[in-house]
């Protein structure tokens, strides 16, 4: 199983997530290299916030109290869904 956290916009400007997003990054980052994140990304829709999915449930919490994008506004909340990926298996 994994973990979906799906963000929602903040509603903030390019230029303010732009400001914002290197410290996401970095903190992504430690994640990424833990092994801990399958995939990341926004959605393609505009004001469509993003998701990412995680291996486990407390990483997916630790993401998503966190992260800078959600403690500077740029999401707006983020919920935690589990997902069972039947392909994976």
């Amino acid at each position: 199983m994994l973990f979906a956290v799906i963000g929602s916009s903040g509603g903030k400007t390019r230029d303010e997530v732009m400001a914002v997003f290197p410290r996401h990054k970095a903190f992504l980052d430690q994640f990424l290299a833990r092994g801990e994140v399958v995939g990341v990304g926004p959605f393609t829709d505009p004001g469509g916030g993003n998701m990412a999915l995680f291996r486990s449930r407390a990483a997916a919490e630790a993401f998503a109290r966190s992260d800078p994008f959600f403690l500077e506004g740029v999401v707006r909340e983020y919920q935690i869904k589990d997902w069972g990926d039947n392909m994976l298996s």
